[in-house]
């Protein structure tokens, strides 16, 4: 007798496979989200679909354009700029706490992350630069040993990681990660957050060119801002 899966485990299974397709971009800004199109893919019926497109609208994934349309959300300079503050404010902070708190163990950690994403860059594999990306920044805050701060991050983490994939100057990503790395290693939490923060404006000025085609300062004067993130 076949097994039934409980509604909720098919709403999470519909919900994460959604939400990599828009990190991943196999779904892009602006493709519309059809429930019965949804439902005969993941092969199940309407109800989790819906479900899991409401969990979207609030984990700032897709919109409801209309009652009867709901679209990939197209990202807004305003929407970068704002999600790389937070990620300056808590990152940086982490850093810090990280290079204060680091045992070995997490250290090697870390280490083992990094020779992962040299072995991913090499080859190319986005989907992998980006998984393994997000580990590294998810085991610095767990590093850093504040349970509040992971709380804090974990309804922004999907967005992260989907402006993380825009950003495709890998070896230079790759390049700023062991930096960091050698900053927390090295026990001095201001060393490390000064490197967070150059880290966290630097990505912030890559996404913004690779999105928008323009410098964070271009991007911030259309909007009618100031220079974007540690201005």
């Amino acid at each position: 007798m076949a097994k039934i899966e409980p509604l909720g485990a098919v709403r999470e299974r519909v919900l994460a496979g959604l939400r990599q397709d828009i990190i991943a971009g196999r779904l892009r800004p602006g493709d519309r989200l059809v429930e019965r199109e949804l439902a005969e893919r993941f092969g199940v019926s309407r109800v989790p679909v819906r479900e899991a497109i409401r969990a979207l609208v609030a984990e700032g994934f897709v919109l409801f354009e209309t009652p009867r349309r709901t679209v990939v959300r197209r990202l807004t300079p305003a929407d970068v700029k704002e999600l790389f503050e937070l990620r300056e404010a808590l990152e940086v902070y982490a850093a810090g706490l990280a290079a204060a708190r680091a045992t070995p163990q997490a250290l090697a950690e870390l280490r083992d992350l990094l020779d992962t994403a040299a072995r991913a860059t090499a080859a190319g594999d986005a989907e992998a630069i980006t998984d393994v990306n997000t580990r590294f920044h998810d085991h610095v805050l767990a590093t850093a040993g504040n349970g509040l701060l992971i709380s804090v991050m974990e309804p922004v983490d999907g967005r992260l990681r989907w402006l993380t994939r825009r950003n495709e100057e890998w070896p230079q990503l790759l390049t700023e990660h062991r930096e960091l790395y050698e900053a927390i290693a090295s026990g001095d939490p201001d060393r490390a957050r000064a490197l967070a923060l150059r880290h966290v404006q630097a990505n912030y000025r890559s996404t913004v060119r690779h999105l928008f085609g323009e410098t964070a300062e271009e991007s911030e004067e259309t909007e009618g801002g100031g220079t974007g993130p540690g201005a």
